[in-house]
């Protein structure tokens, strides 16, 4: 691999970036392994991301390496339109086995975004083939992110990913967002206040009827827009409301899945069965892109007992890609032989109390953490949001350590894998660089 600075970077548009801003100053980064990326520049940099949420096992995993590496030389390619490969049925079994059985079946993607457009779309097929055809509305929540498919920034409640696009899908609706810095600063875990919340969605299906309603998408914590956890029994309410209602139930567990919060899903924590779960990231420890759609089985049933044929009109080229479906099997093995979960949980106290310990630094106005997230939330420079978390990201980075920022939120997210001594480094670089911002 080329590891000097590229000869131009002008023709790179990238994603979610500044382009100007970073052609000027660029951060190149080179190799990966354990918890540290290497720069151009040879240094050493600690993730407190996981890469982009997405490496719960840690860079460079050689186990899911050699998967890769055999995979590639066996069977680069294999259509799974009306054909398939061993490896994509032996995933979606160890899937189901991970879920503990809760869940029937699988649909593959390639992302996050996928997932969410499958999703949705399977909600909406599933009230047809039931003969509920009129359940076509879709809610999501304000400050939800949900990929950057139409149907996900429809779904989606962040407005800088809406507006420059115009009309989103016609019949969504947004519950509020449970976010409330007066009642709830300074969390560990779930916040006391806010589960009501979750009662707007009876306004909602008094306003249009339940019989529209096909159903709510929500982050279990909502991780795009800052670290939002939601309060006490708000998870609980919202399956108790969808149940009564007939409404489908969707967690987006991009972000959540895999370890981030000390077990498999989000899910599993608050103790919440949606019907079904969006997956990507950690599915393949970040390698290989990939993502997967998890349905209750009367989902799935629904559409087998449609006349013969191709029960949903839907898919992708690379749907199950062969490498993809070699790193997840990896992925899974690694989680289980190296005991990820259970190392991650006995880390949480500990990472807790060091992202606490930033409380009363400059700036500081809320923290915010559960199982190994945290949010840092800055106040804001007058007029010029966002513009002092993202000085702080880019002296971080200087400083050798990566965080990611949205807005004026801090959000970290690292490694499963992760030491009290990266904890020490990480906690102790950022210190300094928030007494040190102006």
């Amino acid at each position: 691999m080329n590891e000097s600075r590229p000869e131009s970077m002008a023709s790179f548009w990238m994603p979610f970036t500044n382009n100007r801003d970073f052609k000027q100053h660029p951060r190149l980064l080179v190799s990966a392994e354990g918890m540290y990326y290497k720069d151009v520049d040879g240094r050493s940099i600690l993730d407190g991301t996981a890469g982009l949420w997405c490496v719960p096992c840690g860079h460079a995993q050689p186990k899911i390496v050699a998967a890769v590496r055999e995979m590639v030389g066996q069977l680069d390619f294999a259509p799974t339109f009306q054909m398939g490969h061993p490896a994509a049925f032996d995933l979606a079994e160890k899937l189901m086995e991970y879920t503990n059985h809760r869940y029937g079946h699988v649909f593959y993607t390639n992302s996050g975004s996928e997932a969410v457009d499958t999703a949705l779309k399977i909600a909406l097929a599933y009230h047809k083939a039931r003969g509920e055809a009129s359940r076509t509305r879709l809610i999501g929540r304000e400050r939800g992110y949900h990929g950057v498919g139409f149907g996900g920034i429809s779904v989606g409640g962040i407005a800088g990913n809406r507006k420059p696009y115009g009309v989103m899908l016609p019949g969504v609706d947004h519950l509020p967002h449970t976010h409330n810095l007066e009642k709830n600063a300074y969390t560990r875990g779930e916040p006391e206040h806010g589960a009501n919340l979750a009662d707007e969605l009876e306004r909602i299906v008094a306003l249009h009827d339940a019989s529209t309603i096909a159903a709510v998408i929500v982050e279990p914590v909502a991780g795009s827009t800052g670290v939002l956890i939601p309060p006490k029994g708000y998870l609980k309410r919202l399956r108790e409301l969808c149940t009564k209602h007939g409404i489908l139930l969707i967690f987006d567990e991009v972000i959540t899945g895999f370890g981030r919060l000390t077990t498999p899903f989000a899910g599993d924590y608050f103790d919440v069965e949606p019907d079904m779960m969006t997956t990507a990231k950690g599915l393949t420890n970040g390698t290989i892109p990939m993502g997967a759609v998890f349905s209750k089985k009367h989902i799935h049933d629904a559409f087998m007992d449609a006349p013969a044929g191709i029960e949903l009109f839907h898919g992708y080229t690379y749907s199950g890609h062969p490498v993809a479906c070699a790193a997840s099997l990896a992925t899974l093995e690694v989680f289980k032989e190296q005991n990820i979960l259970e190392h991650a949980a006995g880390m949480a106290e500990y990472w807790a109390d060091a992202v606490h310990s930033l409380k009363g630094l400059p700036h500081v106005i809320d923290i915010r953490t559960i199982g190994l997230i945290a949010g840092i939330e800055l106040a804001p420079i007058p007029g010029k949001p966002g513009v002092r978390a993202f000085t702080a990201f880019k002296k971080a980075f200087e400083d050798g350590v990566l965080i990611r920022t949205t807005g004026d939120i801090i959000a970290l997210s690292p490694p499963l894998v992760l030491e009290k001594k990266h904890i020490d480094e990480l906690f102790g670089k950022l210190r300094e660089v928030l007494k040190n911002l102006e």
